[in-house]
């Protein structure tokens, strides 16, 4: 069951339990590098473009580690979207006012550390330069969070697992992870399925039939080999999946194109121009 974070409305975070198997597919060997690095409770970085998979993969294995009896935390994954007003308070926990007392609270990064959950930090980079020094403890052989407003020392639960991800080709210099943050993870790169898998992906979470579902593939790739020409994102499978969805519920695949890809993924008129050229070549 999703559940909202407790005490602050200052950012996003979920934290729940994976009741059924989130689908999946594999393009490497991510699943046994994931595993290995939780067996060796190895802090785990994903990297790649947005709309990858990434969250996805992590809700994935949260699921097959509670299906091997390995994290029995509940909940089992607690994630947090990261932005740059996310404080390492937000993190940690803080004191609240509840009738006449004070009373602490932990935030969702403890509450995972102390349970043996995984905590995912998504899009770390956006988050303030205080948070991510402040996991430095967690990611090496301490495996401690230090809570400086109650003078705690908390060791990390054994099962607990620190997982971030970002994007390195979208993020400007200024918000790239610093070495001393990134060379404490085992880093996994993603980016966009090949051609078939894709098709694949698409048909199976939109519902459409498989000759949608390769154009909409063939659209991809066109659509991504226009960062040659500056346009340096492409569409993300997500946006793929999303046209798929419309196209499933009846609206004319142009027409889906149209709302989840082309007006989608820029503002820029000679990109949108651009984009809706290869999509009327391509969808019925």
């Amino acid at each position: 069951m999703l559940a909202g974070n407790p005490f602050s409305d200052n950012f996003m975070t979920s934290s729940f339990r994976v009741p059924a198997e989130p689908y999946y597919l594999p393009v490497g060997d991510e699943i046994d590098v994931f595993e290995a690095a939780y067996a060796a409770r190895l802090p785990v970085l994903l990297k790649g473009p947005t709309g990858c998979g990434k969250t996805r993969f992590v809700e994935h294995m949260a699921w097959r580690l509670e299906r091997a009896g390995a994290l029995t935390a509940d909940p089992s994954l607690i994630t947090i979207s990261c932005h740059e007003d996310l404080t390492a308070t937000d993190l940690v926990g803080r004191y609240l006012l509840m009738g006449d007392e004070t009373v602490w609270r932990d935030g969702p990064l403890t509450r995972a550390v102390r349970s043996g959950a995984i905590c995912y930090l998504d899009e770390i980079v956006e988050a303030r330069k205080d948070t991510t020094v402040l996991i430095h403890s967690l990611s090496d052989h301490r495996r401690l969070l230090p809570i400086d407003k109650t003078g705690e020392l908390v060791h990390a639960h054994p099962d607990f697992l620190l997982v971030m991800s970002y994007n390195p080709g979208y993020q400007s210099v200024l918000k790239d992870l610093k070495p001393s943050t990134r060379q404490r993870f085992v880093s996994i790169e993603f980016d966009y399925p090949a051609f078939e898998k894709e098709a694949e992906i698409i048909a199976h979470e939109s519902g459409t039939d498989q000759t949608i579902a390769e154009r909409l593939a063939t659209v991809a790739s066109r659509v991504r080999n226009l960062r040659d020409h500056g346009f340096e994102e492409g569409v993300s499978t997500r946006l793929l999946i999303y046209t798929g969805q419309l196209i499933s519920q009846g609206i004319a695949p142009r027409r889906a194109g149209e709302l989840a890809i082309t007006t989608a993924i820029s503002d820029d008129r000679a990109v949108q121009e651009a984009v809706r050229d290869i999509i009327d070549v391509i969808l019925p």
